[in-house]
């Protein structure tokens, strides 16, 4: 490993691997409201662990925590899947089984995989809830076991922005006897000395990026699409967050959502902590056993396809296999064998099989629907790893 400095771009860098670098520093060029970091693990060991840029009136540094947005998908889904290699959670029994009060409205026979791959019909809350009802947890997952699905549940599927953990939580919630941030730290986090959190520390509360927000433009575009509003409704639990998911001190910057376990979109991590956790699932260390091959291939497999019930045909869809996403058109992944999850702004987060590899780009910049950082530092890291495979 090589130190590496341009710019305000810090960190190092594995030969081979200086082109994904440049790109990386064209990363940092496009985050002019923000800043960013990259990490990258092949075998257990990083290749790059770059960050640049500002994190609110401070430089971003290899320590910066940020929001994760629905790369917080990603952990949770790796979460469920150390319990069902535990024979904790049987993906398809009924979630009732479990969660007995799930069952009400018509929902007894929607199984766990169901619920994971966003088609459970609870894509956005037809009930109101505030902010308090977010940070305390029970009222949301009380409306949500009882609210009718959108849709008949397991005949199509939309991207349950928020919604989904809670309803994954509370599953993980009744199975462990923990809180989703106990039960993370304990089996995913702590393990691999990993910072990634759901409900941060108190003492690491004040170092948190604030994120800025997209601009209005974009914002207001998805609004006006065919099926704009039903992924606002998402986005935002129907107003019980800003359309833009973030402000001065609002939404995800709001320091007591922060603190609060909202493993849908509100995990909070350092793309060192995220790639580690990622790059545990597919290489061994003296804590963890990778993920079993069968677990793997059960969970990554595609299950989504298709226009979805209630979102955008305009804005290309990913592919979600059991909770993570899987390589797909509309959101690339490194290869075909990647699993992760990528989140609100241009973040992005995973592993890949083949290449033994964990990654995370982590930024506090969102950008809009034509931003495309983070595929240009996969274009790069592609050609460099398929060049590593000849």
């Amino acid at each position: 490993m090589r130190t590496h400095s341009e710019g305000t771009v810090r960190g190092t860098v594995a030969d081979g691997y200086e082109s994904v670098a440049d790109e990386f520093s064209r990363a940092i060029a496009n985050s002019p409201r923000g800043g960013a970091a990259l990490c990258i693990m092949v075998d257990g060991e990083p290749v790059v662990d770059l960050w640049g840029g500002r994190a609110g009136n401070a430089a971003w540094t290899g320590d910066t925590p940020t929001v994760l947005f629905s790369c917080s998908k990603g952990m949770l889904s790796a979460l469920v899947a150390r319990l069902v290699e535990a024979d904790r959670i049987e993906l398809d029994a009924p979630v009732a089984t479990y969660w007995p009060e799930f069952a009400q409205a018509g929902k007894g026979d929607v199984t766990v995989r169901t619920l994971m791959a966003h088609g459970a019909g609870l894509s956005h809350m037809t009930t109101s809830v505030s902010k308090r009802d977010m940070i305390e947890w029970d009222p949301v997952v009380a409306a949500l076991a009882a609210q009718t699905p959108l849709w008949e549940p397991g005949t199509g599927w939309s991207y349950h922005a928020i919604t989904f953990g809670w309803i994954v939580g509370e599953v993980v919630r009744r199975v462990t006897d923990r809180t989703v941030g106990q039960a993370f730290d304990e089996l995913i986090a702590a393990p691999v000395n990993a910072d990634v959190w759901f409900g941060v520390p108190g003492t690491v509360l004040p170092g948190v990026a604030p994120v800025a927000p997209m601009d209005r433009a974009t914002i207001n575009l998805i609004k006006v699409l065919p099926g704009g509003r039903n992924v606002m409704r998402a986005l935002t639990l129907d107003g019980a967050l800003p359309d833009s998911l973030v402000g001065p001190g609002t939404g995800f910057n709001d320091p007591e959502l922060q603190a609060s376990e909202i493993p849908g979109a509100g995990g909070i991590g350092t793309a060192r902590g995220v790639a580690s956790v990622w790059s545990s699932l597919v290489v061994g260390t003296e804590q963890v056993r990778p993920l079993s091959a069968d677990v793997r291939a059960d969970m990554t497999r595609s299950l989504t396809s298709g226009r979805a019930q209630l979102g955008s045909p305009v804005i290309p869809n990913p592919r979600w296999g059991t909770g993570f996403q899987v390589d797909a058109p509309g959101r690339p992944l490194l290869t075909a064998s990647s699993f992760g999850h990528d989140g609100a702004g241009g973040q992005l987060a995973f592993a890949d099989t083949d290449a033994r590899m964990g990654f995370a780009f982590l930024t506090n910049h969102m950008g809009g629907m034509t931003d495309r950082r983070s595929l240009r530092i996969l274009d790069a890291l592609r050609r460099v790893t398929s060049g590593q495979r000849r």
